[in-house]
């Protein structure tokens, strides 16, 4: 396995780890606060927001599969010819925000300020970035090694894409405010 494989194979098990252990700690030191995460998001919305939470998952996993175990980093051409280590960057830009939501929404919760709305909007944006980071990267990929699952991985990267700019980003903020 190569270094650069090596690498986001750590980033991943470290990065996931923290996002589930945020999530367990928020809600574990905010018991029976889980319902005001969602904000203003209406009851009718919130189903839509499960499965496309759990379509996002499996999204990620696909993306994930074919980066960490399907790629050959000697045969991948990304665009603008980055080298394959380079899909470090997405995955730290999602990883790592992802991690922070939950302390900081509930944060804001606690004590409103502009400063703290910020902070949240700053790490859903970063977390969109960097799902739209792993989405032209793999859409642009010049190789497809070592077989076709380009395919799955890509349009989970997009259902990801989806999800964590348009639902998490752009929408739940509105909502969350209302």
């Amino acid at each position: 396995m190569t270094t650069s494989k090596i690498a986001l194979w750590a980033i991943n098990m470290l990065g996931g780890i923290a996002v589930i252990g945020s999530y367990v700690l928020g809600i574990q030191a905010h018991p029976g606060q889980g319902d005001r995460l969602w904000g203003g998001v209406p009851e009718g919305i919130r189903g839509i927001y499960t499965v496309s939470m759990l379509l996002s998952a499996v999204g990620y996993l696909l993306f994930f599969y074919h980066i960490a175990l399907r790629m050959d980093p000697a045969k991948v051409n990304l665009p603008w010819s980055v080298p394959f280590g380079s899909f470090a960057v997405p995955f730290l830009l999602i990883l790592v925000p992802s991690a922070l939501w939950m302390s900081l929404t509930f944060s804001y919760l606690e004590s409103p300020s502009i400063g703290s709305w910020i902070a949240v909007r700053v790490v859903l944006g970063l977390a969109a970035l960097g799902s739209l980071v792993m989405l032209v990267m793999l859409a642009g990929l010049k190789s497809w090694s070592p077989d076709q699952f380009w395919w799955p991985s890509t349009i989970g990267a997009g259902i990801f894409a989806f999800h964590l700019l348009c639902l998490d980003a752009l929408l739940w903020p509105v909502l969350f405010r209302s």
